[in-house]
């Protein structure tokens, strides 16, 4: 596997991260769950609902490909270049939660989304 292909794939599981967080933050809204959670964090129902959302096991297949596809990516980038890039899920997680949630965005999120990204960008520079 080439660098190229090692930080392409890198990205491609910090976007299964972020999907996934969606996903689940979408199942968990759902007027049963929120039933379910009314009824306390622990109770057997509020679990017995998760687990028969499509949208639960969505977000759960995606962290698990993830965790899968990162392996390779660990086998060829350095940690401290790949580990870095998953920050951009918080990036790519918090743009999602605006545009297709309808979360609310603020200029403190702004701000704290641009200096995640110049974070990253100095990191990856080369030395």
């Amino acid at each position: 596997m080439s660098h190229p292909f090692a930080m392409g794939l890198a990205i491609f599981c910090v976007c299964l991260t972020a999907a996934a967080q969606v996903m689940l933050r979408a199942g968990m809204s759902s007027a049963a769950l929120q039933q379910a959670m009314a009824q306390g964090l622990f109770s057997l129902d509020l679990y017995r609902q998760a687990l028969a959302s499509p949208l639960i096991w969505g977000g759960m297949a995606c962290f698990g490909a993830s965790v899968a596809l990162w392996l390779p990516v660990l086998a060829k980038l350095e940690v401290s270049v790949a580990y870095p890039l998953t920050s951009l899920g918080l990036v790519l997680t918090a743009c999602a939660g605006v545009l297709l949630l309808g979360e609310s965005i603020s200029t403190q999120k702004v701000l704290g989304i641009l200096l995640i990204v110049a974070g990253v960008l100095v990191l990856s520079l080369k030395h």
